[in-house]
């Protein structure tokens, strides 16, 4: 899905249910409610996806963006939470050896409990909400900007854009996405979850949610890396030791790289921490832990060709 180049817009990370921030960033970025929407005089929003779980406001930022997307003041891609919702719901096809596209496991039971808790009075709602999800694009592009909620990568897009509808999935591809060894899957998992690579030595890490996981998240801008610790990106660090060890060449080969030369990029996700600023001067990740008590970061983008550390705006989430 294409979005005007000339067009100034507002770019905010993660929301997960943080709707009383959402409003005062709104404020603070000039916008003001008419009616039941937030509008601007001249710009527009774009969310990067993660509207629901985690935060105690879920179903009313849900109703705030999508208030604005029905008229267009805002556009919203999906984020891997959106579709872990539709893949909740969805049979998984014969063959895949799954009920449903996204398994009934403790971890996405877990990760999906307080969108169902804060919901469970408004059955309708939320079945209009899941709808509404197959609405959001998985990307945005224009010549100068792309938007994604994980990672771009040129070469997965080409190959799925065929696929969807302006850039949107549907039950059919949704259905796909249940075969973990398929194209699909893969693809759906590298634009919405990024890149990752397997821990050394058979070590583990625990996060803040008592998740597991025998890899890690991994940048995919790092043009000349040595070390694991070179390549992790994710709020948990590595062990020490584990961070020291070099790459093989053949690990090297298998990292993705988004170049400098691409067009500006912006992405959320990732649980930072700090103060928001470029990773690199075309490529930002809007995502600052919100609901975690961190920051809901937004980018004020106009016709720069280069990101602007000036141009981040946030407010500051107690909890």
């Amino acid at each position: 899905m294409l979005i005007d180049p000339e067009r100034s817009y507002d770019l905010i990370g993660d929301v997960h249910g943080c709707a009383d921030e959402l409003e005062r960033l709104l404020d603070l970025l000039g916008y003001r409610k008419h009616g039941a929407v937030w509008r601007h005089p001249w710009r527009q929003v774009i969310f990067l996806g993660d509207i629901i779980d985690r935060g105690p406001r879920i179903r009313e930022s849900l109703h705030l963006v999508q208030g604005m997307v029905a008229t267009g003041e805002a556009l919203c891609i999906m984020g891997n939470h959106e579709f872990n919702a539709l893949g909740w719901y969805a049979p998984a096809p014969p063959g895949s050896g799954k009920t449903h596209v996204r398994e009934h496991s403790s971890r996405y039971a877990t990760l999906l409990r307080e969108t169902f808790q804060q919901f469970e009075h408004y059955p309708e709602d939320w079945k209009a909400f899941r709808a509404w999800f197959y609405e959001m694009p998985l990307y945005l592009e224009s010549e100068r900007f792309r938007v994604v909620h994980a990672c771009w990568d040129n070469r997965v897009i080409t190959r799925l854009r065929p696929h969807l509808d302006e850039g949107r999935i549907d039950p059919q591809l949704l259905g796909q996405a249940a075969f973990d060894d398929g194209f699909v899957g893969k693809a759906l998992d590298r634009l919405l979850r990024g890149t990752d690579m397997p821990l050394p030595e058979g070590l583990t890490l625990t996060s803040e949610e008592g998740f597991t996981r025998s890899f890690f998240r991994t940048k995919f801008w790092e043009e000349n890396p040595h070390t694991y610790g070179d390549v992790v990106f994710q709020p948990d660090a590595l062990p020490e030791h584990a961070a020291r060890m070099p790459l093989t060449q053949s690990q090297k080969s298998r990292l993705f790289l988004y170049g400098p030369e691409e067009p500006l990029l912006f992405i959320g996700h990732y649980w930072r921490r700090g103060r928001p600023g470029p990773l690199r001067e075309n490529l930002a990740c809007l995502d600052y832990s919100a609901v975690k008590g961190g920051k809901l970061v937004a980018y004020r983008l106009d016709r720069e060709r280069h990101l602007d550390a000036g141009k981040f705006v946030w407010v500051d989430v107690a909890r």
